[in-house]
């Protein structure tokens, strides 16, 4: 019998005696400025998701080995509140929800690794793997991330959207946001006022540079680098693979 490459799409007969290594995207449902549509972070993560298991599946000896799940939309977002639409859990309720997960999907798959798509989601990443591979569970965690990209709802993550979404970017209300560098602006957004403080439209960077082969390029650096750590394996202690 056939393992589909889909945690959804599986029956719990197919899943038995097969210990294959589940793919979980980890989003966020959160502000993108007026132009992307709040579960940004999660259609990225659950494109570069896939795109990684049917990589990985692709390989002679890794056929069926690889699942992936529905996504996790929610995520700690709180620099995003203040902005309609943004739900934010925390990051003490992530940890929570990412542990009893791990427990739970480890009691019949090989391997998890969490494919993350919001920053804001790294802590509780880092304390949940850290305390499931304490457990001796074999949990891991990548990020979608590009070499030189702006922190939110910029050219970066708007390039992506044109290439993997883009009848929902919204070209026409995009506006340039605030292009200092992030690490400058971190205090401010952590005195109390999150990206509000530092951005009304919740812009940082500048969307209107955005084109799709410039998506294309991004998601396969994000796609390409996720299946290489993954296909390597080489978890740190709290589970980031490197």
């Amino acid at each position: 019998m056939v393992l589909r490459n889909e945690l959804g799409n599986s029956t719990s007969k197919q899943l038995r005696n097969t210990y294959p290594t589940l793919v979980i995207p980890l989003g966020s449902t959160e502000q993108h400025g007026p132009h992307l549509p709040l579960d940004t972070d999660t259609r990225i993560a659950t494109a570069v998701a896939a795109a990684v298991t049917d990589d990985l599946n692709g390989s002679d000896d890794a056929s069926g080995r690889y699942l992936l799940a529905p996504a996790i939309p929610y995520g700690a977002a709180g620099e995003h509140e203040g902005f309609p639409g943004t739900i934010s859990i925390g990051s003490d309720a992530l940890t929570s929800m990412l542990v009893e997960y791990g427990r739970s999907a480890c009691g019949w798959a090989q391997r998890l690794v969490f494919v993350n798509g919001h920053g804001g989601n790294v802590d509780a990443l880092r304390s949940a793997a850290g305390r499931l591979r304490s457990e001796d569970r074999d949990v891991a965690w990548c990020a979608c991330v590009s070499a030189d990209g702006d922190a939110h709802a910029g050219h970066t993550e708007t390039s992506v959207l044109l290439y993997i979404s883009p009848l929902d970017v919204r070209s026409e209300d995009w506006c340039r946001g605030n292009e200092a560098p992030l690490s400058s602006l971190l205090p401010v957004m952590r005195s109390g006022g999150g990206v509000a403080a530092v951005s009304e439209a919740g812009v940082l960077g500048n969307p209107t540079t955005a084109t799709r082969a410039e998506g294309a390029r991004i998601f396969a650096d994000m796609a390409d680098g996720c299946a290489h750590r993954i296909r390597r394996w080489n978890p740190r202690g709290d589970g980031f693979l490197t």
